[in-house]
């Protein structure tokens, strides 16, 4: 079997399973378009099985059939992908990101692709040490939002990690005046979580770009805390 083979095994079995009612069903939750199929999770996690199955299978297959998924901008083609290589954990290696890096460009484009793939791939590739956040430098000026996106919400996972958060708090703060909403989002994701284990270090953070940086990352950030607790995040009247 090659990727062509392959892709066109996927595509014909979207085709086959796919639901209009489902697809429409969903699109409200994507402001930029959503392109899809209509499968249910569990017909996709069937075929992905399936596929695993053949001993042909490897990760090289994969990732030249990922080129193919990623560029057909349709939803399930996309996911195919992402949990086809998740599957191949174990042999993630750093050159896995600049391939990565070329997914967004030809065609992560919205933020459920952005976020599993940041579950499944990013975040286990600097979980375990196989790349670090300084890697991903390049990515907070990537012209896709999403890639911008992808570098606070693949690291939440090291919050976990580290009793001091300065370092990635420093690392994100290129990002604080980032002006697209599914960037804004991703901070304050990440900041949400950094603020259940470590309050003091994240409302200084806060504290420091609450006159500057965009509300909609307030909003996030601060949406856990007491209403009396978000106040004091609120931007000075004189500003």
């Amino acid at each position: 079997m090659n990727a062509k083979e392959l892709y066109e095994e996927i595509v014909n079995y979207c085709k086959a399973n796919a639901n209009k009612e489902i697809a429409d069903k969903y699109a409200r939750f994507f402001r930029e378009g959503y392109n899809a199929y209509g499968l249910t999770d569990n017909l996709l996690n069937d075929k992905v099985t399936l596929i695993l199955r053949d001993p042909e299978v490897d990760l090289d297959l994969i990732l030249k059939t990922s080129n193919y998924l990623i560029k057909s901008g349709k939803y399930e083609e996309t996911f195919f992908a992402i949990l086809l290589l998740n599957a191949f954990s174990d042999e993630f290696t750093p050159d896995l990101l600049n391939k990565i890096s070329h997914w967004f460009q030809i065609g992560i484009i919205n933020w459920a692709h952005c976020d599993v793939l940041c579950r499944d791939i990013l975040s286990p590739l600097l979980v375990n040490n196989i790349i670090d956040i300084s890697d991903l430098d390049i990515w907070k000026a990537a012209e896709n939002k999403f890639q911008r996106r992808a570098v606070p919400v693949s690291m939440i996972p090291l919050l976990k990690k580290t009793n001091n958060f300065s370092p990635l708090f420093s690392f994100i703060e290129p990002l604080m005046m980032d002006q697209e909403r599914e960037v804004q989002q991703g901070l304050g994701w990440f900041l949400r979580e950094a603020w259940k284990l470590d309050q003091k270090s994240t409302e200084k953070f806060l504290m420091k770009w609450k006159n500057e940086a965009p509300r909609l990352i307030y909003q996030y950030a601060t949406e856990k805390m007491p209403k009396e607790e978000r106040k004091r995040f609120r931007r000075d009247k004189s500003k």
